[in-house]
């Protein structure tokens, strides 16, 4: 690690503010500043020094700073690639939304850039169309999160218009209607999705009570208003919550005004109620069938998972590719799919999120063959923890998880939303360096270990939705 010093000069942020009416850069106004203009304004006059701190590592050079306004943004700066990617995350989800209120949260990022200050809706996409940018955003259950990425000679005029979008949204009334029709339509067809029908058992069956469990529902469509999404973007959105990951053709001192910008129209802060964790090793296990009428049956299956902190996260992550994780490479796939043939295609997950950590797995079979699938997937699980691996699947797991990394890197956008992930999850500026040694490290005894602790079929509830046959 190394500290270095960048200067920025307080002529930017004025000349940043005064490209902040939109409208200016359009319709034969002047061109925006370019990279090298800005940077040469901010290079003539030298004002408040800009700490930077710089993580030089095997697969980005991260750039930490804090902007004057008192954002936290990790950077990676690529020369090469004219291209700036920005994501920003707050930590404030669809978990917050007040009861009776479920989809608000959904309402707030789907509104984001469908209107700010002056421009309707048709004036905003066709300023982002004219500066050949994107601007999205979306809510999951416990983070708030908007990308960004343009030209990096775009990126002045770009991010002046998110700032518009932060400081005045308009939320109106054709946009929200718009919202309310899709989210009806929505509400019909997820009736027959078998995917939303099985994941609204699990929630109902092992976690009824949980924030998690809770769905939008046509009587809290009918309760939304504009005004409420108005005042819950608010609550989502705000300057102390905001993280910022950026990777383009930018430096900080050219990204912290414009960040700073886009974080000017946002509240200091809001109260927002933690998210208390899941807590699935207390829920007795069950097997649950929801009846739809298909000619297959969906089969999912969960139970607890394991923390990052816990040491047998690692050995779990390698085994996980063994089991379920690595396709046609995994044992599920080979049995299930090519000996036995009774699927297309069963996969498994290793969940580390802490508000609720599982490990999980499921496919689709016919509904003749449900209950000899069901079978066959816990007669595999009992041969982990009866056998384990050998040591050609140990060694075949590491070598797919090291040498496919790199493959999370190789664009501006898939960098941002890595280093995102990181951010979030607490996991250091250095993991980018740790992951693959951690990887490599884990040994035939640790897998083996994991898997009589935590692949015990008697560990996970099994639920299928379709007119299974075959069951016991």
């Amino acid at each position: 690690m190394r500290t270095t010093q960048f200067l920025l000069a307080s002529a930017a942020l004025s000349a940043i503010a005064g490209c902040s009416t939109i409208s200016g850069w359009f319709h034969g106004a002047p061109e925006a500043p370019s990279a090298e203009t800005l940077a040469g304004t901010l290079a003539e006059t030298a004002k408040p020094a800009l700490a930077v701190t710089v993580h030089d590592g095997e697969f980005a050079e991260i750039q930490q700073f804090v902007t004057p306004g008192g954002v936290s943004v990790w950077l990676v700066s690529e020369p090469s690639i004219p291209i700036v990617a920005v994501q920003m995350a707050w930590k404030a989800g669809t978990a917050s939304d007040p009861a009776g209120a479920e989809g608000l949260s959904e309402l707030v990022t789907y509104s984001m850039n469908e209107g700010a200050g002056d421009l309707d809706s048709l004036g905003f996409q066709t300023a982002m169309e004219d500066l050949n940018m994107s601007f999205s955003c979306g809510a999951g259950a416990e983070w708030t999160s908007c990308s960004v990425s343009s030209l990096t000679e775009n990126a002045p005029a770009a991010m002046a218009l998110v700032a518009t979008a932060f400081a005045a949204p308009r939320f109106d009334e054709g946009p929200f209607e718009r919202f309310l029709r899709e989210e009806e339509i929505g509400l019909q067809t997820r009736e027959t999705n078998p995917n939303y029908l099985a994941w609204r058992t699990i929630a109902q069956s092992l976690y009824p009570d949980h924030p998690f469990a809770r769905e939008t529902t046509a009587e809290s469509l009918a309760n939304l208003t504009a005004d409420m999404a108005r005042e819950h973007m608010r609550t989502l959105m705000t300057r102390d919550r905001l993280i910022v990951t950026a990777v383009g053709a930018v430096t900080p001192e050219e990204l912290a005004p414009l960040i700073d910008e886009v974080a000017a129209g946002l509240p200091e802060t809001s109260s927002v109620a933690p998210v208390a964790p899941v807590d699935l090793a207390s829920v007795p296990v069950a097997r649950v069938v929801v009846d739809l009428p298909q000619p297959q049956s969906l089969v999912r299956f969960i139970g607890p998972g394991i923390d990052r902190a816990n040491p047998d996260f690692f050995p779990a992550f390698v085994l996980n590719y063994t089991v379920g994780g690595g396709g046609f490479e995994s044992r599920l796939m080979k049995t299930l799919r090519v000996v036995k043939g009774l699927t297309y295609g069963i996969s498994t997950s290793l969940d580390p999120n802490p508000s609720m950590l599982t490990w999980s797995g499921g496919g689709q079979t016919k509904n003749e063959s449900a209950g000899e699938f069901i079978a066959e997937i816990k007669s595999e699980l009992i041969k982990f923890v009866e056998g384990g691996v050998a040591e050609q699947e140990l060694a075949d797991a590491k070598a797919y998880l090291t040498g496919s990394y790199p493959l999370g890197f190789d664009s501006n956008a898939k960098i941002a939303g890595q280093l995102m992930m990181v951010r979030q999850e607490n996991l250091g500026v250095d993991y980018f360096d740790r992951r693959n040694a951690l990887v490599t490290a884990v040994t035939l005894d640790d897998v083996n270990r994991v898997s009589k602790t935590y692949l015990d079929p008697a560990r996970y509830s099994f639920f299928v939705v379709g007119q299974p046959q075959g069951m016991e």
